[in-house]
């Protein structure tokens, strides 16, 4: 059989790591950015489905192009007293990975460990489901059990008023019914190392996808489904840049303990109402205290009332001179609101 052909493997890299959004145009795409003739791309094409990382779809005319997983697996786990997760992961997990780097395996130990322990300690399920998937591009893992739910447990543990205001106490961070288990910082940090997060539980979804950097779009809605327990989601490339001393950085002080959170303001909002009073404010700063810096978020929102600005950035920065706040994707109105309050308080404004 005579050798194959050397392939470049910027080309190769190129269509991996476009097919999918690209699944119908891959080949002119690729034409396009390298400048090769069309035969010597569907050469390219044609070696990565047989080695098993391209698959096809449909005739020529309508062809279409898709990852192929490398590594599908799936198990159920007893939740039985004594279990540990770090051996589920070592045992079952780790030596599913294929060729992915050390710091997307570090990043995907800390989330699966993070979230089996949840549903160990918190679920009160008999058992749970494990799901990894990995093709070239990314890692998929999902742990779903059929307990209480996540989102009903932390209603009713901090006697919440509903399970919207059960999700904006998560957003924060540090949220925990047993202290002497847990810091409640998994869920917190486990959604900012993964490039999407998602949490369905009961009817309900909470979901952050990474943008740019920082940027994150935050969704929360109601499902069609409403069957009991928790499932959650997580997904990020095997070409990932960061570690998880870099998002561990960001949000914890030279102390390494939790000082700084990201708090999306739209979760504080219901349907048809506008933030405008005190008692939204309030309850939307609860535990505000617990951290040295809260950013608050106001992507979505279009403005807010004098009476809503006033209580978090005049009356609680007052109360609590230790607490820095600060302010992203913030409206002309709304800056204007904010500075009106600071001035109050005779500070000079700051943007943040």
């Amino acid at each position: 059989m005579p050798a194959k052909s050397r392939q470049n493997p910027e080309v190769r890299e190129f269509i991996l790591r476009n097919v999918a959004t690209h699944p119908a145009d891959i080949g002119s795409l690729t034409i396009q950015e390298f400048g090769l003739s069309r035969t010597s791309v569907n050469r390219y094409v044609l070696r990565l489905i047989e080695e098993g990382l391209l698959e096809a779809e449909g005739n020529t005319r309508a062809r279409r192009y898709k990852l192929r997983n490398i590594v599908s697996v799936g198990f159920s786990i007893k939740l039985s007293f004594g279990l540990f997760e770090d051996a589920i992961w070592r045992d079952r997990i780790l030596p599913e990975m294929k060729d992915v780097p050390q710091n997307v395996v570090d990043i995907c130990q800390y989330g699966f460990t993070e979230m089996l322990n949840n549903a160990i300690d918190h679920s009160a399920s008999f058992d749970c489901l494990v799901t990894y998937e990995q093709d070239y591009c990314s890692i998929k893992m999902m742990i779903a059990d059929e307990g209480i739910g996540i989102f009903k447990k932390i209603q009713n543990d901090f006697n919440l008023a509903d399970v919207q205001s059960a999700l904006l106490e998560l957003s924060k961070g540090r949220l925990t019914s047993d202290k002497s288990k847990h810091t409640g910082e998994g869920i917190f940090f486990t959604s900012r190392m993964f490039e999407e997060y998602g949490i369905w539980s009961h009817g309900y979804y909470f979901g952050k996808t990474r943008k740019d950097g920082d940027e994150w779009l935050i969704e929360t809605r109601e499902s069609e489904s409403k069957s009991p327990g928790t499932m959650v989601n997580m997904a990020i490339s095997t070409d990932a840049g960061w570690t998880t001393r870099d998002v561990f950085n960001q949000f914890l002080g030279d102390s390494l303990r939790f000082r700084r959170t990201h708090v999306p303001i739209k979760l504080g909002k219901y349907p048809n109402e506008q933030l405008v009073s005190r008692s939204q404010a309030k309850r939307i700063s609860a535990r505000f205290d617990q951290f040295s810096e809260v950013q608050l978020d106001f992507e979505g929102i279009p403005e807010i009332g004098p009476a809503f600005a006033d209580e978090i950035f005049r009356v609680f920065r007052i109360e609590h001179p230790d607490t820095k706040l600060s302010w992203v994707n913030a409206s002309p109105e709304i800056i204007e609101m904010i500075w009106t309050a600071m001035a109050e308080d005779g500070d000079p404004p700051a943007s943040a």
